[in-house]
């Protein structure tokens, strides 16, 4: 691997990503601000990917002498960050984002095929109350007994290169069904109608209107078939329980079995002319067995079983490398300061910090025949290089 330091980092952001005019301008809506917006977005980036995810962390980043090396201008305080997030808009950091995973492909980061993955999921908890994207949680008793927080987020998945690329927060009365339409709107809005070739979502987002909101994007749906859509499933579940599996196939070592079939009826509400149903039955090494049910309206002709099964297996990505890597590794989960438009801010740069990170260790870096640099790997190789080498003291005089 080629000595990762973060001033080389900073080259390629501004190179091969361009980024550069981004960090200038990020939205800063400081009205007399004393440090440079720049150094405090590189600064909480940089901070991100060195897993040092607290305001405090990158204040003490800052303020030691691994400043200069972390290619930051001005040293400063967490309070200085909470103030900075409170009014950072965040349109120009998601334009940013969506900006990349454009320049990503454009650079041939991805396949042929490039899938997008959508879901929500819940972080930040506190006793209090807030926020304005406070919502209660209650016990068996309806008695409050805390607060969470929950945001729907958008990420390149299939590609063998999950990107998350936006976040829609939402609070209570709202959900994640109505905040992933206007997240699927937007994004798409953003990198093109010709980016991606479909979208795969839960079974919560299996219903008319957001099928309806992708076709009209020009985008086909994998979704999860479950109880929600009581009258397809059994009648898929009765034809497939009574046929052999149309495709059997071998996964890593796993036996999969396939049924497919496109001629199913439509629900009421629901313009398709028909409803193309995917079964899998996958036989784990473990001895356990799992199956699931997948509608879509990619035609076979298009989209293989073999293919479909393939989307319908990417959505794990946004749960994996999305929700579980922000929240074990760059503490997405974690309350950095409660404050509505500072939370929003901090997951929109939490997934830009994992974005620039995967495309530089996995894209940049893994060119060749050798292995990728596995992420703890990058991280300790960063941290080594803010320690510059001590200068060896002058041997003595022979007496």
């Amino acid at each position: 691997m080629t000595r990762a330091t973060p001033g080389r980092l900073w080259k390629y952001v501004c190179g091969p990503l361009r980024l550069t005019a981004y960090f200038r301008a990020p939205g800063d809506g400081r009205g007399r601000p004393q440090i440079p917006a720049a150094a405090l977005v590189w600064a909480l980036v940089i901070g991100q990917i060195l897993r040092e995810c607290s305001f405090h962390g990158v204040e003490a980043l800052v303020r030691s002498p691994a400043r200069r090396a972390l290619r930051v201008a001005r040293s400063f305080g967490d309070d200085t960050l909470a103030y900075f997030t409170e009014r950072l808009e965040p349109e120009p950091t998601r334009t940013a984002l969506a900006a990349t995973v454009r320049q990503a492909k454009r650079n041939k980061a991805f396949g042929h095929w490039i899938g997008l993955a959508l879901d929500g999921t819940a972080a930040g908890h506190g006793q209090a109350e807030g926020c304005a994207l406070c919502h209660p949680v209650r016990d068996a008793k309806d008695q409050v007994i805390g607060y969470l927080h929950h945001f729907t987020m958008i990420s390149v998945v299939g590609t063998g290169l999950a990107l998350p690329f936006d976040v829609e927060s939402y609070g209570p009365g709202d959900s994640e069904y109505v905040a992933g339409q206007r997240l699927l709107a937007r994004a798409i809005t953003r990198v093109g109608p010709r980016f991606a070739d479909d979208v795969v979502v839960d079974g919560e987002f299996a219903t008319a209107p957001f099928l309806h909101v992708a076709s009209d994007l020009g985008l086909p749906v994998v979704a999860r078939l479950k109880n929600n859509l009581p009258t397809l499933l059994a009648a898929a579940a009765a034809r497939f329980t009574a046929q052999p599996p149309t495709l059997p196939l071998d996964d890593g070592g796993e036996h999969i079995e396939l049924w497919d079939a496109d001629d199913f009826d439509p629900w009421a509400t629901l313009r398709w002319p028909t409803v193309r149903v995917l079964r899998y039955r996958q036989h784990q090494r473990q001895g356990a067995v799992v199956e699931a049910y997948w509608l879509t309206d990619l035609p076979p002709q298009r989209v293989s079983s073999r293919l479909l099964y393939r989307f319908a297996k990417s959505r794990w990505e946004i749960e994996n490398a999305g929700f579980n890597d922000g929240k074990t590794r760059h503490g997405m989960a974690h309350l950095t300061h409660h404050h509505a438009n500072s939370l929003l801010v901090g997951w929109l740069l939490t997934i830009l910090a994992l974005t620039i990170e995967r495309l530089y260790r996995l894209r940049y870096l893994h060119r060749g025949r050798h292995r990728p640099v596995t992420a703890i790997a990058f991280v300790r190789a960063l941290r080594l290089s803010l320690c510059p080498p001590r200068r060896s003291a002058p041997a003595a005089a022979p007496g």
